[in-house]
């Protein structure tokens, strides 16, 4: 029986969600919790990768076990075992082709910016200091939704077959003294949010005009794009599926 996991962590303490050798990640203490409730090695699959430092409002994994789970208690279970950066907020059967990763239809991150210093959100939210063009910047978003072909905002070594991504959502909003992106789209290249907010940072403070966009996205090249933004203002904020995945 195939069962999804969703979960919520603090990214900080972790060089990501994926196992990676002689660095700490989330799957390796999900999978640790769920080894030691089970009493056999349990490996799971997420629905996709993090980078060091981000954090995730929900992200989903899936594992396969051959007993009937009781969910609630499980849960329960799981978290007492769990450090206090993650957490498993429900635990649900599937059919057994369900799949974390491929049967997602769409994921949201949101990038916080800190407009004014913060002493109590300098760990979460991007400061930045120049005053910004907001309009220039959500003028430069729109941007996005004329291309597929995101190559100029992935990392340079990484093992994908198309570079193609559909962007469904992007805007800029203003929230206290913060100002904060939301997107979403069907997949995400490695890096690619984190280069897009450094991209448009740079439209912000005058360093690109929103048309230099065109060229950059048409260049293909990493190098055309804007300096990526620290991870640690990044989240990972909602993941979607079909209800058809349910058993």
């Amino acid at each position: 029986m195939r069962y999804f996991i969703e979960l919520s962590y603090n990214g900080k303490d972790y060089h990501g969600w994926q196992n990676q050798p002689n660095a700490i990640s989330v799957q390796q203490f999900v999978e640790e919790a769920l080894s030691t409730l089970l009493k056999r090695k349990v490996s799971v699959v997420g629905a996709g990768r993090t980078d060091a430092g981000v954090h995730a409002l929900q992200l989903f994994a899936h594992f396969d076990e051959d007993t009937t789970i009781e969910t609630k208690t499980f849960v329960y279970k799981l978290n007492a075992i769990l450090p206090k950066t993650i957490v498993v907020n429900e635990v649900f059967k599937v059919k057994p082709e369900a799949h974390a990763r491929f049967d997602a239809l769409s994921r949201s991150y949101l990038y916080r910016i800190a407009l004014k210093k913060n002493v109590f959100s300098y760990d979460y939210a991007h400061y930045v200091k120049p005053k910004l063009d907001l309009e220039a910047m959500k003028t430069a978003t729109k941007i996005l939704f004329e291309y597929t072909n995101f190559e100029c905002f992935s990392k340079t070594k990484t093992n994908v077959k198309t570079f193609n991504c559909n962007i469904m959502k992007a805007n800029w909003e203003i929230n206290a003294n913060e100002l904060q992106f939301t997107i979403t789209a069907d997949r995400f290249l490695r890096n690619m949010v984190r280069a897009i907010v450094g991209t448009l940072l740079n439209v912000g403070t005058g360093k690109l005009k929103p048309e230099d966009l065109h060229d950059i996205i048409k260049s293909k090249n990493r190098g055309k794009a804007g300096t990526s933004v620290p991870g640690f203002a990044l989240y990972l904020t909602k993941v979607t599926y079909p209800e058809t995945i349910k058993h």
